[in-house]
């Protein structure tokens, strides 16, 4: 590649609380050298994320407020990119492509077969045909369809990038990504593409944004900086057996979603624990994610030994009882933060996903087979032009 070329990665996660938007400079073929050259959050409005939330919910969804839903959100994207690029100072005609992970509001990669066909599926919205015509530029988007029809997944796909980023020829490394659902990509030393690791561990902030929407009557929407978390106690009968869920029986390749552990999980946990104290609820759930990212590792790490830091992203590296759960529970693996590598761990998903774009309009695939289980490498998404 002659020349340093401009993308934007658009994310917007299961917690559905805004879009995130990464303008990076990818400037090599394979996407490894690169520059984040501006990011912002564009945070929906309550009765956005609401509509999200219950649209993503089979007891409340229609399919009149999907189609709906799909439009207005390719318009929020579209606006989440085009404030980008001002505030960047950069011009519209200067980006090569728009990478638009999309919001999923439902994933099935473990359906059944239905009608003598396969049904497993996955769907994210926010119509790409509406993100081209506002911005002018051209978009990649639907990224998980073309891994899922080739036997994946369709997730974890981050893990490309994480590989292409941060693998080291002497140093064992977990990236950790804690949105709603977390995920891990594992590089062991010196490691290829075949040697990767990756899988949703399980719910991230997911139960504990839920629990406290509940729980404060929606005047909050997580627990800032741990806070509640830390003045309540773990209850360990409890934690037990939620860690008995089948889920974290799976090995990889797998992935979840709120189908498994949103808004009807923590309402069954909120009928079977109604006389726990609120900030003790909190606090086993937070435990419960570091808990269960734990186990994922250390049962699922093929050279955990080799393995020395956990670094982490997303929204639930500002969770500072949760980091010192996970510290505690890690050891002797040391726990740090993605900006540590350089990355900021707000727009990491968002940058993979403009880097992921990068790779689709240059023909190269953007899974990892070993990560999400597809038969092989595959260009991922669709562009509108």
């Amino acid at each position: 590649m002659d020349e340093a070329h401009l993308y934007v990665g658009l994310m917007s996660g299961t917690s559905a609380d805004g879009i995130d938007a990464a303008l990076v400079e990818v400037r090599d073929e394979e996407g490894a050298e690169l520059k984040l050259k501006a990011f912002s959050t564009t945070t929906y409005p309550v009765d956005l994320r609401s509509e999200i939330l219950e649209v993503a919910d089979v007891r409340y969804s229609t399919i009149e407020r999907l189609c709906r839903l799909n439009v207005i959100l390719g318009e929020w994207f579209a606006k989440a990119t085009l404030d980008l690029v001002k505030m960047s100072g950069a011009k519209a005609t200067d980006i090569q492509a728009i990478g638009s992970h999309g919001q999923t509001v439902h994933h099935l990669p473990g359906a059944a077969d239905a009608f003598e066909m396969p049904s497993r599926s996955t769907l994210q919205i926010g119509d790409p045909a509406v993100i081209a015509e506002r911005t002018g530029i051209r978009v990649v988007s639907d990224f998980r369809s073309r891994d899922i029809a080739a036997g994946g997944e369709g997730a974890p796909l981050v893990p490309l990038v994480d590989y292409l980023l941060f693998r080291s020829e002497t140093e064992g490394r977990v990236l950790l990504n804690i949105g709603g659902i977390a995920n891990v990509t594992i590089l062991p030393p010196r490691s290829g593409p075949e040697d990767v690791v990756a899988f949703d561990t399980g719910p991230g902030n997911v139960i504990i944004d839920g629990l406290v929407s509940r729980l404060t009557d929606g005047q909050e929407r997580f627990d800032e900086g741990g806070q509640i978390a830390s003045s309540g106690e773990v209850q360990r009968e409890i934690l037990q057996r939620w860690l008995g869920h089948s889920y974290f029986e799976q090995p990889p390749p797998r992935s979840t979603g709120r189908e498994m552990f949103g808004d009807a999980y923590v309402d069954r946990l909120l009928a079977e624990h109604s006389g726990v104290a609120a900030d003790d609820l909190i606090a086993t759930a937070t435990a419960f994610t570091a808990q269960s990212v734990v186990e994922g590792i250390r049962c699922f790490a093929p050279d955990f030994d080799r393995l020395t830091e956990i670094f982490v992203s997303g929204g639930g590296s500002a969770n500072d009882t949760l980091l010192r759960e996970l510290a505690s529970r890690s050891h002797p693996l040391k726990v740090s933060i993605s900006s540590d590598l350089g990355i900021d761990p707000d727009a990491k998903e968002a940058l993979a996903f403009a880097v992921l774009a990068h790779r689709t309009i240059r023909g190269l695939s953007g899974n990892l087979p070993r990560a999400t289980g597809a038969s092989g490498p595959r260009v991922l998404g669709l562009i509108t032009g």
